[in-house]
């Protein structure tokens, strides 16, 4: 009985080896013909993605930079229009306290025209007062005393 379980082990071993050797053959027919340009087809592909990625990053990286330019650049663009337009309002103000400053000055000078032609007339009108206060006296007196007389007679 073990001498027919070993023969028909080795029968059976024998009949196996035909499969055993097309067995090897298909699985490295597999490696050269299928496995080997799938693997290379797949590096690639993992490759040219990668890559993708990678230039994905550093077109966002160069993005982010470009942003972060124009804002600085922005932001210097603001700051000197912000200080050009300080200059423009001193210069203004400027302009405007020196045309205050003359609008005064004719000003004052005006007013010390008109005082000084009020004082002259004021001048004028007293010595005219003064001059004609005899006059008017005498008139006052001649009114007066006539009317005195004819009353006293």
């Amino acid at each position: 009985m073990l001498q027919d379980l070993l023969r028909q082990l080795g029968e059976l071993l024998l009949g196996s080896v035909p499969t055993m050797i097309i067995f090897l053959i298909l699985v490295l027919a597999y490696r050269f013909v299928l496995y080997g340009p799938l693997k290379r087809v797949l590096a690639e592909r993992r490759n040219r993605t990668t890559g993708a990625v990678e230039k994905a990053h550093a077109a966002v990286a160069a993005a982010d930079g470009k942003s972060q330019e124009y804002e600085a650049r922005l932001r210097a663009a603001r700051a000197e229009i912000l200080r050009a337009r300080e200059q423009r309002v001193q210069e203004w103000n400027a302009q405007r306290d020196k045309a205050l400053g003359a609008a005064r000055l004719a000003t004052q000078e005006r007013v010390a025209t008109a005082r000084q032609g009020i004082e002259q007339e004021s001048a004028s009108a007293r010595q005219k007062i003064e001059s004609s206060t005899d006059q008017l006296a005498a008139q006052i007196l001649q009114a007066v005393l006539p009317a005195r007389a004819e009353g006293v007679r």
